[in-house]
C-alpha cells in the first residue's frame, strides 16, 4: 500500500503504524493527521475512498489503478460518527465562553418543553457529561424523523428520565443530538450545523460540517462494516460477557440508547449526510478535525484559538466517572468530552476528546501541545476503541517519547 503524505522528522513511527494498518489489521482507505503546537506535523493518506473499492492505487500519480477504484486524496472526507460530539460540545462551550450559556441553569431555562416527565432539575451541564437519564426514546424515531430538528427535540422533550437527572452517568448515544442542537438552537436562534459553520469549522479553517452542502458531496467516500483479520499474530479481542449480553438484550439501555433511530440510518445517503445530527453525521476529513482540536488548546498556524485556557480547563475537567449504564464499561467524561481512560485510551492522563464508533478518533492534549484526527472509511465492531486508532497513538506515544518535535 502506497501511503501519501508528509510527517516532520521524528514523527516517522506515524507513518510505519499508519502503513501497518493496512499490512495487518485490514484497513481499506484511511487518514491520520496531527498537530503540535498549532503546526500540522502529520498529514498521512491512503486507500481507496469508498470503502468497497478494491484496494491499490497507482502511486506515482495518485490516478485511479487498473482496478477502477477511486483513491483517497488529499482532501477527502468522511462521516465520523460520534467524534461529532466533540464538535457539538465545542458550541455549548463557546456559549459559555460568551456569556450567552449558564452550564448551571436549568435546561428548562433556555428550552421550557424539556422540563416535562421530571426533567425540571435537569442542568445544562448534565447533557454534556451523560448525565441527563435520556439516552433512549420510548418510540425510537426513524431516520426522516430524526433529521427534522423540531421532531427530534419534541421526542427527547417528553421523555421521562431512565435515572434521576444528575446523580448517575450513561452514554447518549443518539438522543446527544437533540439535547445539544436544541440548545443552540433556543440560545442563538440559528440551526446548530449553521452556527458550526458560521462560528467554529469557518474560522478555524477546518474541513467538517454537520450537514453536509452539496458542494462538497464529491468529497466524501462511501462507509461500511469491516471484518477484523484473522491474520498471524493479530489477537481478536472479544467482549466482556457482560458488555455482550448488554448488546443482545433488545431491552437494556444498551441496545435501546444505540436504537433511538430505528432502522439505522444508511450513511451513504445523500438525504441523512445533509441532516445535522451532533451526535452521529458529522462529516470531516482528519486534518480537520486535528485543526479543530488544536484551536481547542492553542493558537492554530499562529492564528485563531477558540477555546480560552479556562475553557479548556472546563472542557476536561472530570465530570463522570464509572460504570456506563449505556456502554457498561467504566467510562470518563468532562464536558462533552470522553478522557483519557481504559476504555478510550487517549495520549495521556490529561488527553480529551471522542471516538467514532467502531473507526474515527480525534482528541487534544494541552500538556504535549498535540492534537490528533482519524478518519476511516471500513467500520469495525469496536465502540470506543478502535485497533487501527490506537496503534497510531501508540506510535504517537513513542514518538513524543523519543524527543519528535
Amino acid at each position: 500500500m502506497d501511503v501519501h503524505g508528509t510527517v516532520a522528522e521524528g514523527f516517522e513511527p506515524v507513518r510505519e503504524a499508519f502503513a501497518a494498518n493496512f499490512a495487518l489489521l485490514g484497513e481499506r482507505g484511511a487518514a491520520v493527521a496531527v498537530y503540535r503546537d498549532g503546526h500540522r506535523v502529520v498529514d498521512l493518506w491512503a486507500g481507496t475512498r469508498d470503502v468497497d473499492g478494491a484496494a491499490g492505487t497507482d502511486g506515482a500519480s495518485g490516478a485511479a489503478g487498473t482496478d477502477g477504484a477511486a483513491p483517497w486524496e488529499a482532501g477527502t472526507a468522511q462521516i465520523v460518527r460520534s467524534a461529532t460530539k466533540g464538535v457539538a460540545a465545542a458550541a455549548l462551550l463557546l456559549l459559555h465562553q460568551r456569556g450567552e450559556l449558564d452550564l448551571d441553569a436549568p435546561v428548562g431555562a433556555y428550552w421550557p418543553q424539556y422540563k416535562a416527565a421530571g426533567k425540571e432539575h435537569t442542568l445544562v451541564r448534565h447533557l454534556l457529561a451523560h448525565r441527563a437519564g435520556t439516552p433512549v426514546l420510548d418510540r425510537p424515531l426513524t431516520p426522516a424523523e430524526a433529521a427534522d430538528p423540531d421532531l427530534g427535540a419534541a421526542a427527547v422533550a417528553a421523555q421521562a428520565p431512565a435515572w434521576e437527572p444528575g446523580t448517575d452517568h450513561g452514554y447518549h448515544a443518539q438522543t446527544y443530538s437533540w439535547l445539544t442542537g436544541e440548545i443552540v438552537r433556543r440560545v442563538t436562534g440559528r440551526p446548530v450545523g449553521e452556527w458550526i459553520a458560521d462560528e467554529i469549522a469557518g474560522p478555524v479553517g477546518a474541513d467538517l460540517w454537520l450537514g453536509l452542502p452539496e458542494s462538497q458531496h464529491a468529497r466524501v467516500g462511501r462507509v461500511g462494516p469491516v471484518e477484523a483479520p484473522q491474520a498471524a499474530g493479530v489477537l481478536k479481542t472479544r467482549p466482556k460477557r457482560a458488555v455482550a449480553e448488554a448488546y443482545a438484550d433488545p431491552d437494556s439501555l444498551t441496545r435501546r440508547a444505540f436504537a433511538a433511530i430505528t432502522p439505522l440510518p444508511d450513511e451513504n445517503d445523500p438525504a441523512y449526510r445533509a441532516a445535522a445530527l451532533p451526535a452521529s453525521n458529522g462529516i470531516a476529513t482528519a486534518d480537520g478535525l486535528a485543526r479543530f482540536y488544536a484551536s481547542l488548546i492553542g493558537n492554530v498556524d499562529g492564528g485563531i484559538r477558540l477555546f480560552a485556557p479556562k475553557t479548556t480547563e472546563l472542557a476536561r475537567a472530570e465530570q463522570s466517572a464509572g460504570p456506563d449504564r449505556v456502554l457498561v464499561v467504566g467510562t470518563r467524561f468532562g464536558l462533552g468530552y470522553m478522557l483519557h481512560g481504559s476504555a478510550s485510551p487517549l495520549l495521556s492522563p490529561g488527553s480529551f476528546g471522542h471516538p467514532g464508533r467502531g473507526g474515527a478518533l480525534a482528541f487534544a492534549d494541552p500538556e504535549s501541545g498535540v492534537s490528533f484526527g482519524y478518519v476511516t472509511n471500513g467500520f469495525r465492531k469496536s465502540v470506543t476503541a478502535d485497533p487501527r486508532a490506537q496503534a497510531l497513538v501508540r506510535a504517537l506515544r513513542t514518538a513524543l517519547a523519543q524527543g519528535a518535535r
